[in-house]
């Protein structure tokens, strides 16, 4: 009995629609690319229940005759190439004639399309890969697509899907994507009945950046000075030193026009920066690479979504070199100051305390104490035939009190020294700091929700698709950890209170942005009370004092009493120890007056 069958030809075309369409943002990219390539100057796009339920694409470009309209439902039909050594010189964002047989293979599918100069258009009904009418219409010039019920016959791949709002968030992103790389066409973006995105011809790029991100994000941004080399012509806005993000989800990259990800140049924008960036953090880039089309192969991925140099070292040294002079003015200005937190939360609308006394490289005693001692004799050096006298008990020279604990001094501007009575400790002020913040708000969370601080003026926070729909899901952990948060609009937020242990004057924008990363970086699987977690772990890292920060004696008192009061006083809460205790039965040790 034969094991081997050939498929159908309705599975096969099901098995290909799988590569090329992952999801509704996949219908949408597709269909974009083709409206490009067609010439269109206009593009409406237009979804309902997240793509899932319809998507309309429709453009003015050249449209199709009958006999075209029929060939494009072809597997492989296609105008854009047609020998194979045309694949070495693809100048069109499509080539393969997949997208249009393979949406129609999982949807309710109908394609309307007139050429300029014909008297009537052609519309083609197809239900899951068959044909179930072709007449002729009155149709405006150009091209209109609709999907309805994507996935209808695959019922596996339709309950992989994530929530209408993570999909409409990822349709907008593609839309965003090819409006930024051809700022010359008109775009209009519909979900239901809202209108999120209506953008007119754009001049120039940074003309479309400000239209989508809005002026206050383009002001953080850098724009790249010419430069043409032999492997690449690398244009674009990178964001200044100090302006990251904690994913690459902001790194839009763009290579003859097309929306890419290449790993390549996401280290090239990475050693650019060097040291204009911390550790862990991407930098913000709206980059575009142009290349010979026959320097860069577009055919090694279904989606088109990843790209391969002919000379991949040459266009990395192109972007990095042309990043790195964008930067150079940058570096030498005023580095960003780092927040520091008052001590006392209650206090955050006013100004820092005056510093009145400072406490820099290991200064002798407490003043008080050494008002009421005696000078210190002088000891001669102990001697073989010497008989130490015994040391006086703890109870009459020092203090035993728990709560008598002094400090002494500061060492290297990090690390505090205090007396207690058990000994010497040298407390890592930013560890301690670290642990006082985490664990005050590690209790209000448990207690239901953070206290917050309402903000004189509330701040409007413009966020991408992608940034914003998370928001939107997840709404109720920003509103636990003291974050008053409203919508604003489609991809807006207002902003009207803060938690108490953020300062009143702090870059809300990047401040937002960093919690935005750190609580998508917790996982969706995560209780809301432990996505909240991780990100205060992470955020009063950043906000507690850093070394070299000095502090006056009553802000190190303070401190000092609030660590003492934790439950996990001797760790930060990445583990790191807060405080190192010598045991004067240690020292005596290791000044030899003890065997």
């Amino acid at each position: 009995m034969n094991r081997i069958r050939l498929l159908s030809e309705q599975v096969v075309n099901q098995i290909a629609a799988g590569e090329v369409i992952e999801r509704p943002a996949s219908v949408v990219k597709e269909l974009l690319e083709n409206s490009l390539d067609a010439g269109a100057r206009q593009v409406r796009v237009g979804f309902r229940a997240g793509g899932r339920g319809a998507i309309t694409v429709a453009d003015d470009g050249w449209g199709m005759s009958r006999d075209d309209a029929l060939l494009c439902l072809e597997r492989h039909g296609t105008s854009k190439i047609a020998a194979a050594e045309d694949l070495e010189d693809v100048r069109t964002l499509g080539f393969r004639g997949e997208a249009i047989p393979s949406i129609a293979a999982v949807s309710r599918f109908t394609l309307t399309t007139r050429e300029h100069d014909a008297p009537s258009g052609t519309r083609v009904e197809i239900a899951g890969g068959k044909i179930l009418n072709v007449q002729e219409v009155g149709a405006a010039p150009g091209t209109t697509v609709e999907a309805r019920s994507l996935f209808f016959n695959l019922p596996a791949r339709r309950k992989f899907l994530r929530t209408p709002q993570t999909e409409s968030a990822h349709i907008h992103h593609i839309v965003t994507l090819h409006a930024l790389a051809h700022p010359a066409v008109a775009w209009r973006l519909q979900d239901e009945d809202r209108v999120v995105l209506d953008l007119a011809p754009a001049r120039t790029l940074a003309e479309r950046i400000r239209e989508v991100y809005g002026a206050e994000f383009f002001q953080d941004l850098v724009p790249l000075p010419e430069s043409e080399m032999a492997a690449a012509r690398v244009s674009g806005f990178v964001g200044r030193p100090g302006v990251s993000r904690g994913t690459r989800d902001q790194q839009h990259v763009f290579v003859n026009g097309r929306p890419v990800e290449s790993r390549g140049i996401n280290f090239a924008l990475l050693e650019a920066y060097h040291t204009a960036l911390m550790r862990g953090r991407f930098p913000v880039a709206f980059l575009f690479v142009e290349v010979p089309p026959g320097a860069v192969d577009v055919n090694i991925h279904p989606t088109k979504r990843e790209v391969r140099f002919r000379d991949e070292y040459a266009v990395r040294a192109a972007v990095t070199l042309t990043v790195r002079r964008a930067l150079e003015p940058q570096a030498t200005a005023a580095p960003v100051q780092p927040v520091r937190l008052t001590l006392q939360p209650e206090t955050v609308d006013a100004a820092p305390a005056p510093v009145e006394q400072r406490l820099p490289l290991a200064q002798a005693w407490d003043t008080k104490r050494r008002a009421s001692s005696a000078p210190l004799p002088s000891v001669p050096a102990p001697t073989p035939d010497t008989t130490e006298a015994p040391r006086p008990t703890p109870d009459a020279s020092r203090p035993t009190q728990a709560d008598d604990w002094h400090v002494i001094g500061v060492i290297g501007q990090l690390y505090v020294l205090i007396e207690s009575g058990e000994g010497l400790v040298l407390l890592d002020q930013h560890a301690a700091h670290e642990r006082v913040l985490f664990e005050r708000m590690l209790k209000q969370l448990e207690q239901g929700a953070a206290p917050s601080q309402r903000l004189l003026m509330p701040a409007t926070l413009e966020l991408e698709a992608r940034d914003a729909a998370f928001v939107r899901e997840h709404m109720a952990v920003f509103l636990q950890m003291g974050i008053g948060l409203s919508e604003f609009g489609p991809k807006a937020f207002l902003v009207d209170a803060l938690p108490p242990w953020l300062p009143a004057r702090v870059d809300l924008r990047q401040l937002f942005r960093d919690i935005l990363d750190e609580v998508r970086a917790g996982g969706a699987s995560l209780s809301k009370l432990r996505l909240g977690e991780d990100a205060v772990a992470t955020t009063v890292c950043r906000h507690a004092v850093k070394a070299h920060d000095p502090l006056s004696v009553p802000e190190l008192d303070s401190l000092l009493r609030e660590l003492r009061a934790c439950d996990l006083p001797y760790t930060c809460p990445h583990g790191r120890p807060t405080m190192i205790q010598l045991s004067y039965a240690e020292l005596e040790k290791k000044f030899g007056r003890r065997g």
